[in-house]
């Protein structure tokens, strides 16, 4: 210690140097470094344990969805994410996911079949827009014929922000008649809207 060294009084040895800038050494800094990285992995280990844990309670409490509860799992995702005001059947969304169980459910009861689909991407300048079309084609399935104009979002301040947050823009999905669709949009968004209705009106 400096202060043993120099037999001078704790105050004394700080009042000298209050003025010199702390440079720490190279063994104080790989020490520094290894602490971090130690807390650093201790903190990774705790998340993917407590996510583990989760997941592990999630699969227990949710246990195996019947056809009814499914059923309802696609009316709470409409209530969410679908066109309610309009009538036309349209689900946006930036998760693969949410996209992907939007199509099947819209098959499963709905009667629709791959070719209703139709999907237009929303991103921003710096996206690269073939990118995107296949990422959405290969996570939905579609074909790239299926998607229509991709929509960029120019606004200004917005590009590297979003761009960072919503790596794939956002699918716009739609359901399309395709002259085989009966009944029609119309009727089928005025199907979903009663079952949406009957629904909350028991909450």
């Amino acid at each position: 210690m400096i202060r043993e060294k120099l037999g001078v009084s704790k105050s004394t040895l700080s009042n000298w140097l209050i003025n010199i800038p702390f440079r720490p050494n190279r063994e104080v800094i790989k020490k520094i470094g290894q602490a971090k990285l130690k807390s650093a992995l201790y903190k990774q280990n705790m998340k993917f344990e407590d996510m583990a844990r989760m997941k592990k309670e999630a699969a227990e409490e949710v246990g195996k969805l019947s056809k009814r509860d499914i059923f309802m799992l696609g009316i709470g995702l409409y209530i969410g994410e679908g066109s309610k005001a309009i009538e036309e059947i349209r689900i946006v969304n930036s998760d693969p996911i949410i996209i992907k169980l939007a199509i099947k459910w819209l098959k499963k009861f709905c009667k629709l079949e791959k070719k209703h689909f139709k999907i237009a991407i929303h991103g921003y300048p710096d996206h690269n827009i073939n990118k995107l079309i296949a990422f959405w084609s290969k996570e939905t399935d579609l074909l790239i014929e299926q998607f229509g104009k991709t929509i960029i979002d120019t606004r200004k301040n917005k590009s590297l922000f979003k761009k960072r947050k919503l790596p794939y823009g956002t699918a716009h999905l739609y359901v399309k008649s395709c002259g085989t669709l009966s009944p029609g949009i119309r009727s089928l968004h005025r199907k979903i809207m009663g079952w949406i209705k009957v629904s909350v009106s028991q909450i």
